[in-house]
């Protein structure tokens, strides 16, 4: 393929995912071992890799067959009484905030930093002086890091317990020698895909082994209990990884470090062509105190307004340049959510919903792709 002359349609993402080969070793381990489910040995091989990364014991770490189900495991270990408060950006993906109503309590959305696009430590704390809540549940926004030792000096001063949706937030969001408690996606579209799959670290004491019985249907299979084994200790669900999901997972570790590079160079050249042909028109999501992203899974640029959003977006649609506007609509511009939320203002939220947008990324985007965006992008911005 010619740089530069490429008619096919864009897509927005591409899963990486490791070549067959790669897989086979982990697939042929597998089928030796005749251990499909369950807890088997490559799941319990990824959650010592996970803890060796984080530098927790094993029992803090417990893989689950999503992300989502990892938070709504790990709002029902925390304990909380039905109908809790938990506090939310709105600015999020819908699995944030039905996986809060799912556990039974309340989602109130609240806004983001202006320029890290976080809901960070400050911002509930203001929220929760005036409108009390009884949990944080706020997210790594599009892989962006969130600061543990606010969080954790924000647990210390309200006694209110904080989750990081941290779905995107492989290889940038860590403990940093705080507590804390981070739940990561392993989708095909994320930096350390297994097609589907996520897992919890969490530093609370007893919180990752609830959420690895929660995810077992809650049923005991501790002999020491005093409760029979199989017997039901907890209403559950069927929330464990299989092992195909934890091979593929673990394929995608050996070559994660080489891959996070190929994403920050291709991401940091994407960004510096696209405000240099947008003549700084757009702008991009900041770093906060705990750094940048490690390995960029999307590019989302902020427009100058509405108006020059939409003829970007015309303008890729009539190139076959697919865009989406990332977390949008809004929590509380969803007619399925907004009755069952409870909504404080969201001044930058709102803005950010009126000029994002997100554009094609993937690491084996080829020159004449990337070329066409460019192209579209200078004819966008030009006034």
């Amino acid at each position: 393929m010619t740089a530069g002359t490429s008619t096919d349609a864009i897509p927005l993402l591409v899963p990486d995912v490791p070549d067959p080969q790669v897989l086979m070793p982990y697939l042929q381990r597998m089928h030796s071992a005749r251990y499909y489910s369950n807890g088997g040995p490559l799941v319990r091989e990824l959650e010592q890799c996970f803890a060796d990364r984080f530098g927790v014991d094993p029992v803090n770490v417990a893989t689950v067959a999503n992300a989502t189900l990892g938070l709504e495991l790990v709002l029902q270990a925390l304990g909380l009484r039905a109908g809790s408060r938990v506090l939310m950006p709105t600015f999020t993906f819908a699995a944030t905030a039905t996986a809060v109503l799912r556990a039974g309590h309340v989602p109130v959305l609240c806004d983001v930093d202006a320029d890290n696009w976080l809901l960070t430590s400050d911002i509930a704390r203001a929220a929760h002086a005036i409108a009390p809540v009884d949990a944080v549940l706020t997210v790594a926004a599009l892989g962006m890091p969130h600061n543990m030792a606010a969080w954790q000096r924000f647990e210390e001063e309200t006694g209110v317990p904080v989750l990081i949706d941290a779905a995107a937030g492989f290889g940038s969001q860590w403990l940093e020698g705080a507590s804390g408690t981070l739940v990561f996606s392993l989708h095909a579209t994320k930096s350390l895909p297994a097609g589907e799959g996520g897992f919890v670290v969490s530093s609370r004491p007893g919180l990752a082994k609830r959420v690895r019985q929660l995810s077992n249907f809650g049923i005991n299979l501790d002999p020491v209990s005093r409760m029979p084994i199989g017997a039901l200790s907890a209403v559950g669900t069927n929330a464990k990884m299989s092992e195909f999901h934890a091979a593929v997972a673990l394929a995608s570790l050996v070559c994660w470090e080489q891959g996070a590079e190929v994403r920050r160079a291709l991401h940091r050249e994407m960004q510096d062509v696209i405000a240099k042909v947008a003549k700084c028109q757009v702008t991009w999501q900041l770093p906060g105190p705990a750094g940048g992203i490690a390995a960029p899974t999307l590019l989302c640029a902020r427009m100058p307004d509405a108006v020059l959003r939409k003829r970007l977006e015309e303008l890729c649609a009539k190139e076959g340049i697919a865009t989406r506007r990332w977390y949008q609509p809004l929590m509380h511009h969803m007619e399925a959510l907004l009755p069952k939320c409870q909504l404080l203002p969201t001044p930058h939220a709102d803005a950010l919903s009126r000029t994002l947008i997100g554009l094609p990324f993937f690491p084996k985007m080829d020159p004449a792709q990337l070329n066409r965006l460019i192209s579209v992008m200078e004819r966008a911005t030009c006034r």
